[in-house]
């Protein structure tokens, strides 16, 4: 299961890092918003994974250490507040740009391409 889920984490963060990596925004936010979630699995893995175990209430030999969730609530909060405020930002930038590259300039073409 360990191992499943760290390849989970490791696909999740290549697949933000290499969007981020992108010339237009919505890529970008797609990019960090998977880094997010890469981040928020990773935290929550530090509470040790187990299965079957109580979160807080119940009768069960393990418990699940409760501030891995709660760090990762608040951090789906943040990311939420983050990606909203990147949104209304890359639509200002498109509205005042007119495009929605991330330096704001169109990509130059050769001459003798279109």
């Amino acid at each position: 299961m360990e191992t499943l889920f760290a390849s989970c984490i490791g696909f999740l963060t290549s697949c933000g890092v290499f969007l981020m990596l992108r010339g237009r925004t919505f890529p970008v936010m797609m990019g960090l918003t998977m880094l997010s979630y890469a981040v928020n699995l990773f935290i929550f893995s530090s509470g040790r994974l187990t299965l079957r175990g109580a979160a807080v209430l119940g009768n069960s030999d393990n418990y699940a250490d409760p501030l891995p969730q709660a760090l990762v609530l608040t951090a789906i909060v943040i990311g939420f507040a983050m990606t909203a405020f990147l949104v209304i930002l890359a639509i200002r930038a498109r509205a005042d740009l007119g495009n929605d590259h991330v330096d704001g300039k169109l990509p130059e073409t050769g001459k003798g391409q279109r």
